[in-house]
């Protein structure tokens, strides 16, 4: 009995410690998180675009605060890149995300990195440290899109 119940514990903790994403029950659910997950954050990445670039006037508390959502949804994505999430569903992700997972992670940081500055940027409330620090951010978008996106 006492092998039962440490066969059982220990499978218990397996199903705890399996990745993150075994979360999805398909690869679709995947795909759709991330794309949702990416699509929430460029709602709140485009606000600050249309303050940077003039198209609506400049907000310091508006840009933070969409800065600050811009950072936390950054890091929710990821985990949605897992195995067998390469195709089904409505993706644009290239093969090359799976092959070339280190280059992808890497894009995905340095993304990360520069949201960071771009928050602390706008919680200066000064609009040309945004556009700059807003430049810098879009150019890592940009570079990952390119490499990893489908047109």
């Amino acid at each position: 009995m006492k092998t039962f119940a440490c066969i059982a514990a220990v499978t218990g903790l397996l199903a705890f410690a399996a990745p993150a994403s075994a979360q999805f029950a398909k690869p679709e659910d995947a795909i759709k998180y991330r794309q949702s997950a990416l699509f929430v954050m460029g709602q709140h990445f485009g606000r600050i675009g249309a303050m940077v670039n003039g198209r609506v006037p400049f907000d310091a508390k508006v840009a933070a605060d969409n800065a600050d959502l811009v950072v936390t949804t950054s890091k929710l994505p990821w985990v949605a890149f897992g195995p067998g999430t390469e195709s089904g569903g409505n993706t644009k992700a290239k093969a090359e995300i799976w092959t070339e997972q280190a280059k992808f992670k890497e894009y995905g940081d340095k993304m990360q990195a520069e949201n960071v500055k771009l928050a602390a940027a706008a919680k200066t409330g000064n609009a040309d440290t945004l556009k700059t620090a807003f430049g810098a951010a879009a150019d890592t978008c940009k570079a990952c899109h390119d490499a990893y996106r489908a047109k």
